[in-house]
């Protein structure tokens, strides 16, 4: 008991600095938004493209930050998105399949961020560097307010895109001939889907690292799967489960000094399995 009321103590501290609760309101955002891409992106086998994207942030952010490109954010959302058009065109050339080009895109950029740090950074701890950016780091503890607007701004962009275009995301998901049959425009809205996976990448770098952004996107949605099967349930499940794993990990994290993006992983992998078993348990 005493344990307990230490821990809440502790906590009540912390969420009396701005930075902490600046940490919590964008680590609630990018959850939301990843889960509710990300069920999506599961259904249409699209969950290696944030695995593409992350390297390709990740070489854009070593080059932004390495020549002090100003915001980084303004650098690498640009190209990150620009590679997430590229690589749908590509997958859609009959002598490039879409898992070669993903594979070649994400590679690329990976080598290239690493050799430009390598070749021209001025710090004296290159890899304490490289670690922090592709497994996350104490940045999100270091937000400033513009970050968290822009996170807040782009957040409800891609909320609004999400909910207002509902109907067409769901038809391209579960059935893009029938979708163009009917008339519906599948390509530019694989594109949209696409661009704002870009958007998510890029946001979610300072809390998970570039690595691990996929585990933000496609564990809440599997969770979901093994408990419902209606569309809609699984997005609103995906996105509590989402929320809650973040907000956790970020908590835990604060208390026990654990890597943020490491702990948040790691709380979603408990959620999985537990609802692997609820599954079929229910069942």
């Amino acid at each position: 008991m005493k344990e307990a009321m230490g821990i809440l103590e502790t906590l009540q501290f912390y969420l009396a600095y701005p930075f902490v609760r600046y940490a919590l309101i964008v680590g609630t955002l990018i959850a939301l938004c990843a889960a509710l891409l990300g069920v999506t992106l599961v259904l249409k086998r699209f969950s290696y493209i944030g695995d593409g994207l992350s390297h390709v942030a990740f070489g854009a952010l070593a080059v932004a930050t390495v020549f002090d490109l100003g915001s980084t954010s303004v650098v690498v959302m640009p190209v990150t998105v620009l590679a997430a058009v590229l690589i749908l065109r590509t997958g859609q050339n009959p002598k490039l399949h879409g898992d070669a080009a993903i594979a070649m895109l994400s590679v690329g950029s990976l080598a290239v961020g690493y050799l430009v740090m390598n070749l021209f950074s001025t710090s004296a701890n290159i890899s304490g560097d490289v670690c922090s950016t592709l497994f996350g780091s104490t940045s999100i503890l270091t937000l400033t307010k513009a970050e968290v607007w822009l996170c807040v701004v782009m957040s409800v962009v891609v909320v609004a895109v999400f909910i207002f275009l509902y109907n067409r995301i769901f038809a391209v998901t579960f059935d893009e001939n029938f979708a163009r049959a009917t008339g519906l425009r599948a390509g530019f809205y694989n594109n949209l889907i696409a661009v704002i996976t870009a958007v998510i990448i890029v946001l979610a770098m300072n809390l998970v690292g570039s690595l691990l952004i996929s585990a933000l996107v496609i564990f809440p949605a599997l969770s979901a799967m093994r408990v419902l099967q209606n569309f809609k349930g699984v997005v609103v499940y995906a996105a509590v489960l989402s929320i809650g794993c973040a907000l956790a990990g970020i908590v835990l994290s604060i208390l026990f000094s654990t890597p943020v993006g490491a702990t948040i992983v790691a709380a979603q992998i408990v959620v999985f399995f537990a609802n692997c078993l609820i599954g079929k348990l229910a069942r």
